[in-house]
């Protein structure tokens, strides 16, 4: 995978960092006299994925790391070191790891039945949402989480940018989050980026019916050498799937997703009607 970045370490200097966990994940392993498929069978993870951390080509999840420990009986060195690597406080703890899979992805592709993905949103529309969400927390705190959105989508800004799909949901387009001159902007923002040929959106239409209610938020990514996840979230949660015939049936789920949507140019059409009919109606208020 591509280097890593964020969290005010230098690409460098972080993947250097996950180089030593590798290197002493190995070292400890050979210590204990297990290989990998042995460890991994502890940890319940394959040895394959042993194998990954110690080449520093996967990152483990927070609770790999402190059954690692408890393994290898390390006293949390595993547990310290992901914690410094991944663990940024601007994200819930079960979103910082996808931040960090994000940043390394070729491929990301994903489902949005009623908030627009992280990366695709605007500032006026990320505030809205988060105070939304969180409506009695500081302003400080508010403009932190809008700030650590639009460092993510910085990834779409790279030349090495990952290869970006989204699949929404009509339903999203007309609410007016934010009011409708910031919906009109954000949907503007989108429209843009599919002219520019840097994401490729697609919409399920309202007449769809049954097929745009499979479930929630699904996001989808793909690396150059590693195998790849899936991510579903709630309001309150989200969940990192890596087994892969969990994540063979997201792809399915997807793949009937984006059956069910309509043709890009039809989708860009209707983005912008929908974002004409927002900028009419700020227009008018």
């Amino acid at each position: 995978m591509a280097n890593a970045s964020g969290g005010g370490t230098g690409n460098g200097s972080r993947q250097a960092v996950w180089e030593f966990f590798g290197a002493e994940l190995k070292r400890q392993r050979e210590e204990a006299g297990l290989t990998q498929v042995e460890l991994g069978a502890r940890v319940f993870v394959s040895g394959g994925y042993i194998g990954q951390f110690e080449q520093a080509i996967r990152k483990p999840q927070l609770d790999v790391a402190q059954r690692i420990d408890t393994v290898l009986q390390t006293d949390g060195f595993f547990e310290r070191t992901w914690r410094k690597l991944i663990d940024d406080k601007r994200y819930a703890d079960y979103f910082a790891a996808v931040v960090e899979l994000e940043r390394t992805a070729t491929k990301i592709c994903e489902f949005a039945p009623s908030v627009l993905p992280g990366l695709l949103q605007t500032a006026a529309y990320a505030r809205a949402v988060t105070i939304a969400a969180n409506p009695f927390v500081t302003d400080a705190y508010v403009e932190e989480k809008v700030s650590a959105r639009l460092e993510r989508a910085h990834i779409l800004d790279d030349a090495t940018r990952p290869e970006y799909w989204a699949v929404l949901h009509e339903n999203l387009l007309r609410c007016p989050v934010g009011g409708p001159a910031a919906m009109a902007e954000q949907l503007e923002h989108v429209a843009a980026l599919m002219r520019e040929r840097v994401v490729w959106v697609t919409v399920i239409p309202q007449a769809a019916g049954a097929c745009a209610s499979m479930g929630g938020m699904l996001q989808l990514m793909e690396f150059e050498d590693a195998p790849p996840v899936a991510y579903t979230e709630t309001s309150f949660s989200g969940t990192l799937l890596d087994d892969p015939a969990v994540v063979k049936r997201a792809q399915r789920a997807y793949d009937l997703l984006r059956v069910a949507a309509l043709s890009p140019e039809a989708s860009l059409a209707l983005i912008e009607s929908a974002a004409e009919d927002h900028r009419q109606c700020a227009s008018t208020t």
